[in-house]
């Protein structure tokens, strides 16, 4: 057999990891692997496709990033192709993709990504391609899977940085207002709010009252604690409102989440009348080694990867049902969005330590 592995959408701690186990699961069986560059991208390129073996993946499962490379404007059914005036037109080239792989010879394609990557996984499956998905986002939305990898290592630089923050908003008696991504879940923001113990924690699915907020923040000061941690998602919303966007818009046209933090910081301020600061963590959550959990996450999902191509269980997607990995239908993972359940254990744990969510 000859497998194809690709890394799509943004990056996430643990790919090489995943990478380096299918290859090295695939070699133990005699099959060649070659790693498309770029996610698709590297299927129009001259050298984006390149042979991957075990000499090639040697020592790379503790690093971060792709040996790849990804990206997360490569939908081969919406390409971009610039035209001779300087416009850029979208363009579909899916089925060049298909013939590209019949080219190579490719019996199955291992496609790594989040649910953007997943949904063009699953559209080529359809269209008749062997693939098998590894769910990977540091967003931890992914329906199907307990964990993502990668989650848990933005979870451990976020709660890190808070850990910091502390002692600087003690020592000034100020409220500090940290911003996590997430996109439209509060998977990080909880999980990092809680490890750290922010007193206030605001995600997507619990819209908030600033006035909660507020006064949250006044009863620290009156029991003598004055300073306050506030841990908040970047896709989080006032009751009522909206989530908050920045002013450029995104490539692809989409507006780009951001701006949380920094309206949530002001308004407290005007509301309470005490110092607040923000802070974006941003691509920090991203980037940097993979905690031990994402590399072990990565190293069992890479090998099932392989395991379910030698069944012959194409169109799936590798998922971990704590303490198994397991498998279940592509079109399915990347179909949903798993939200944060308002009612499950660890929200209900954080309210009653009397940590608020703004509501």
């Amino acid at each position: 057999m000859r497998v194809a592995i690709n890394t799509g959408g943004g990056d996430a701690p643990g790919l090489n990891a995943v990478v380096r186990a299918a290859v090295l699961a695939a070699e133990r069986r005699g099959w060649d692997v070659v790693g498309i560059r770029r996610g698709y991208d590297g299927l129009f390129m001259d050298d984006g496709v390149v042979s991957l073996t075990t000499g090639s993946v040697r020592g790379i499962t503790h690093l971060g990033g792709t040996i790849l490379g990804a990206t997360n404007r490569g939908n081969p059914f919406s390409f971009p192709v610039r035209q001779a005036d300087g416009g850029i037109r979208m363009v579909d080239r899916s089925d060049e993709v298909v013939s590209r792989m019949q080219e190579l010879k490719i019996d199955c394609l291992i496609a790594v990504g989040g649910d953007g990557s997943l949904g063009i996984a699953s559209e080529l499956a359809n269209k008749g391609l062997k693939v098998i998905g590894v769910p990977k986002t540091i967003d931890n939305d992914l329906p199907g899977t307990t964990f993502t990898f990668g989650f848990h290592t933005a979870v451990q630089t976020a709660t890190d940085a808070i850990d910091k923050l502390h002692s600087t908003a003690q020592a000034h008696q100020r409220v500090m207002v940290v911003e996590l991504m997430g996109r439209h879940v509060g998977w990080i923001a909880l999980f990092a709010g809680f490890a750290a113990t922010a007193d206030v924690i605001l995600i997507p699915e619990i819209p908030y009252d600033l006035t909660r907020v507020a006064a949250k923040i006044e009863a620290r000061w009156r029991e003598g604690s004055e300073f306050a941690i506030i841990v908040v998602a970047e896709g989080a919303m006032p009751k009522g409102g909206e989530a908050s966007y920045l002013e450029e818009v995104g490539k692809g046209g989409r507006r780009r989440l951001g701006g949380v933090g920094k309206r949530i910081s002001r308004r407290l301020e005007e509301l309470t009348g005490h110092e607040t600061r923000s802070l974006v963590l941003g691509h920090l959550q991203r980037g940097g080694r993979p905690i031990a959990f994402d590399r072990i996450l990565s190293l069992l999902f890479g090998t099932a990867a392989i395991r379910l191509a030698e069944q012959g269980r194409f169109g799936c997607m590798v998922a971990l049902d704590a303490p198994t990995v397991t498998a279940v239908p592509l079109a399915d993972a990347a179909r949903a969005t798993k939200s944060v359940p308002v009612d499950g254990d660890m929200v209900m744990a954080a309210r009653a330590m009397g940590i608020s969510f703004g509501d």
